[in-house]
């Protein structure tokens, strides 16, 4: 069984601020099962953009875990970032989208699971 969207959003957040990074819903998708993706500003006009992974790389043993992977191999213009979230509210109206805010772009995305 998979964690509900709203849960692990709730949980991700938590795990944020416990580390001092801010970080808010930004839109608020599907409660059950919404595709999230994680927009982290590195507060100098950049950010990474970390979206879900494709459905081959989750472990059927472990379906509760939620998989996450860059969207480019670099940090990005925000506007950059933006653009490909609009494009994915388009595709997926249901989406969520979190965003952090870190000068050194921690993201913890490997913590919470």
């Amino acid at each position: 069984m998979r964690l509900k969207s709203a849960i692990w959003v709730s949980a991700y957040l938590r795990r944020c601020q416990s580390e001092g990074v801010f970080g808010a819903v930004r839109r608020r998708g599907a409660e059950e099962a919404g595709a999230v993706f994680v927009k982290v500003a590195t507060l100098d006009g950049q950010a990474m953009l970390y979206v879900p992974a494709p459905q081959t790389a989750y472990d059927d043993e472990r379906p509760f875990e939620r998989v996450f992977v860059p969207a480019s191999p670099a940090p990005q213009s925000e506007a950059d970032v933006e653009q490909r979230l609009v494009k994915e509210i388009r595709f997926d109206p249901d989406v969520w989208i979190v965003e952090t805010e870190d000068r050194a772009g921690r993201h913890f995305l490997d913590l919470a699971k």
